[in-house]
């Protein structure tokens, strides 16, 4: 279908970009109430795509847009297929309870509406990235995440904390990107082609590349940086400086799954070898335990979800990798059951510290009377965390034990790390969703109370998905993650999932096992608190200090190198540029034995050979003169020559024009230099002389060699005669030259006169320096200095 000519899928992609644009203004209109009206844009953009899960279920593929940059084959397409429907879902689902759930949260900012038209941009970026088609296309979406969300983390710019994580964010992402950027390319050329399904088509193509190697290693580093996986993964716990709403969406929908979403769309095409089968397993496992680890150790409510979703994306990474079809519907279920818990538990997180000021679990209880509708929430998203029926979490757990156990290679192992891992997600989600609300009341910051419906809303649709979901998956099933799964696993899967299993197996024990470990962990909490934190002090170091580290390097680095290459003095800049500039004309030629061949001597007429006589005269004149000025106004005369060899070979509007502005050029100069401080002769030592010679004599030779090399092709006088043509009949004039001067290269004649307007200031900037003499400057340093923050500045206005 398409709207005014467009696509509705472009349309869909579009509209949250739409929708940043008018955020501002309707937060000024209806002040917090504006996200009820905003909403509506990405609930119409998941019933977009809720159109297209019959088709996907039976295993449709769609293609959409249209021609972008066809010159260079980069076009504005969608593909979709149960992988990129199920994600688009997602995004558009939990990002349409996320704007409501910021109207809420941001009530009373003075910047709201920039942070909606934030979070609108943040969502048309993550669209773009999963149901892109064209590899350039998807790149640029896939940047557009890391610079909305660095927007995003940076929101407080106030604050050093938001500005060093938005920063590191930045940085860890973006030189992902460019990594995976790389890989792309490669692809581009193993392949031949540049679109997502021709991609996925292609087979072994990939697989049996020489490029392989390369092309993995990049989108592993692409996909691991922005997924945060180990040793990546110190920027996403640092990202929860910005405010909730921004990490509950980006740690359920968004960002943190482009890696992951990445590595299942490739699968088909890089999976089933040995490398994917090593690295993915080794990097996700390292990271699951990594992160639950750390996650059991904080307070922080926040950081302790934060922590989790690493360790989740380890889990999902290590699945992906496992090379089974069964580990692959375990990643898609739990994928999904991830969306629906971890959201709802970032924003009962967000709705704690909204309404009682604090987020420390050592601060909070007692608050399951106070906030009932919060309790409810936590408590439902934390059992399908847990793993526990009958939400999809327990379906999740079932399918990806299954999938480790039945492994021909490493069972024990990944199936051992997958329930070490799920039990410590199951204490921090059990911290979660009852310790703030069990026990005895604390006194606490703010009087608590529940929220507005604005910000429990989102948590409570979110828990009842995941019931909903488990209880329903007859319908979720086949037509939501069975066609997903069949994607990544590039064929079709006959998944049949059940809320109760169907035999009492290895995964039912591994349940037992899981659930049983986790609550003997949530019961000592506090000692394995305290262990962990043990250990971490005596280990001391970790990625987050070596970034800090890693960046205090790179700025010295630039600073001893800057030093090197721009110590300040024009006379090294020169001898560069003009080294460089005579290799550059030099090395080829004899590298690749491209050098012209002596000319004849041309056979000269009287006066010809007087002009010849006038250029060597003036080179002697430069050589010999006692004064700068002198060699100025000598070197004039080479300017004089040329503009007498256009006067000879019929051009008298050239040489006029040569005539003019090699007199205004020695003039110039003679009158810059009289205002100049310099010696009036050339000191410099003979040395220097003699290098400064051989530089010269380089380059030279280098433009002689040049011009005889172009006089040895034949001429090719097309452009000649399209001017000749078209001069008079689309320019209106007869002199030619003119023309093209003021017409066919206007842009060039107007680059020409920025130029020279610039060496004028430049020139200016030097004389007002020399009329200032000695003065030394003894104001004091312009602009103001920024006072520290003595106290935490606050996410939100209450």
């Amino acid at each position: 279908m398409a709207l005014f000519g467009v696509d509705d899928t472009v349309l869909a992609v579009l509209a949250p970009f739409a929708a940043a644009l008018f955020a501002p203004s309707a937060v000024r209109a209806f002040k917090h109430n504006a996200a009820w009206l905003l909403a509506i844009v990405p609930a119409l953009v998941f019933l977009h795509f809720f159109r297209y899960v019959g088709a996907v279920s039976q295993g449709e593929t769609f293609v959409e847009g249209f021609a972008w940059v066809p010159a260079y084959g980069v076009n504005f397409t969608f593909y979709l297929d149960g992988l990129a429907v199920l994600f688009a879902l997602i995004i558009s689902g939990i990002g349409t309870l996320i704007i409501l759930y910021a109207g809420g949260y941001m009530k009373g900012h003075p910047q709201q509406g920039r942070f909606l038209s934030f979070l609108f941009l943040f969502m048309g970026s993550m669209l773009g990235v999963v149901t892109g088609s064209n590899l350039i296309t998807m790149f640029i979406f896939w940047e557009l995440t890391s610079i909305t969300s660095f927007l995003l983390i940076g929101f407080d710019h106030l604050r050093a904390a938001s500005r060093r994580a938005a920063m590191q964010a930045l940085v860890v992402t973006g030189g992902g990107g460019l990594a995976l950027l790389a890989g792309f390319l490669m692809i581009i050329h193993a392949t031949g082609v540049n679109e997502m399904g021709d991609v996925i088509a292609s087979g072994d193509t990939l697989r049996e590349s020489a490029l392989y190697l390369p092309i993995l290693i990049m989108v592993l580093l692409g996909a691991f940086t922005k997924s945060a996986q180990f040793p990546f993964h110190f920027w996403l716990p640092n990202a929860m400086e910005a405010p909730t709403p921004v990490s509950a969406y980006l740690h359920s929908a968004t960002m943190v799954k482009a890696g992951v979403y990445l590595l299942m769309r490739l699968n088909p095409v890089l999976g089933d070898t040995a490398w994917w089968m090593t690295l993915l397993p080794l990097f996700g496992g390292v990271t699951l335990l990594v992160g639950t680890l750390l996650a059991v150790r904080q307070t922080d409510l926040k950081l302790m979800l934060a922590y989790t979703t690493v360790a989740s994306l380890g889990l999902l990474v290590m699945l992906t990798g496992a090379g089974s079809e069964v580990a692959i519907e375990g990643a898609v279920l739990y994928l999904f059951a991830h969306a629906l818990f971890k959201g709802a538990l970032f924003m009962v997180a967000g709705l704690v510290d909204h309404e009682t000021g604090t987020r420390d679990l050592m601060r909070l209880g007692g608050l399951r009377k106070a906030m009932p509708i919060t309790f409810l929430c936590a408590v439902l998203a934390a059992l399908s965390m847990g793993g526990l029926p009958p939400f999809i979490g327990f379906i999740a757990k079932e399918v990806l034990y299954e999938g480790t156990w039945t492994l021909a290679a490493r069972p024990q192992l990944l199936t051992a790390v997958a329930v070490i891992g799920n039990a410590l997600m199951l204490a921090a989600a059990f911290a979660v969703a009852f310790k703030p609300f069990l026990g005895q009341p604390t006194k606490t910051p703010k009087h608590a109370h529940e929220g507005p419906v604005l910000m429990w809303l989102g948590p409570l649709v979110l828990a009842l998905c995941g019931l909903g979901a488990a209880i329903g998956i007859g319908w979720s099933g086949p037509a939501l993650l069975g066609p997903m799964a069949g994607a990544v696993a590039g064929a079709p899967v006959a998944g049949d999932y059940h809320l109760v299993p169907a035999h009492i197996g290895a995964p039912f024990y591994l349940s037992l096992a899981t659930v049983g470990t986790g609550l003997v962990i949530f019961w000592q909490l506090d000692a394995v608190r305290r262990l962990i934190a043990s250990v971490l002090k005596a280990i001391g170091w970790g990625p987050d200090r070596g970034f800090d580290q890693f960046i205090s390097l790179i700025v010295r680095f630039a600073g001893a190198f800057t030093a090197i290459v721009q110590p300040g003095k024009m006379q090294i800049y020169m001898n560069t540029v003009f080294v460089v500039v005579a290799a550059a004309l030099l090395v080829p030629m004899f590298a690749f034995d491209e050098a012209p061949s002596m000319p004849a001597m041309p056979d000269f007429r009287f006066y010809e050979w007087l002009v010849l006589a006038l250029v060597v005269i003036g080179i002697i004149a430069v050589l010999a003169a006692r004064t700068r000025l002198i060699a100025i106004v000598s070197l004039g005369i080479q300017g004089f020559a040329v503009a007498v060899i256009y006067m000879l070979f019929g051009a008298p509007d050239l040489s006029f024009t040569q005539f003019m502005v090699e007199t205004l050029s020695v003039v110039i100069l003679a009158l810059v230099m009289t205002r100049l401080n310099l010696t009036a002769k050339d000191s410099r030592p003979f040395r220097e002389t003699i290098s400064h010679m051989i530089i010269a004599i380089a380059g030279g030779i280098g433009f002689g060699a040049l011009l005889l090399a172009v006089t040895e092709v034949p001429f090719d006088s097309r452009l000649s005669d399209f001017f000749t043509a078209n001069s008079r009949v689309v320019a209106h004039g007869r002199n030619i030259v003119n023309v093209i001067i003021v017409d066919f290269r206007g842009l060039d004649t107007l680059g020409e006169i920025s130029v020279v307007m610039v060496t004028g200031l430049a020139i200016l900037a030097l004389i007002r320096i020399r009329a200032r003499g000695s003065k030394a400057p003894e104001d004091p340093p312009r602009g103001g200095s920024l006072k520290p923050v003595s106290e935490p500045h606050p996410e939100v206005a209450s």
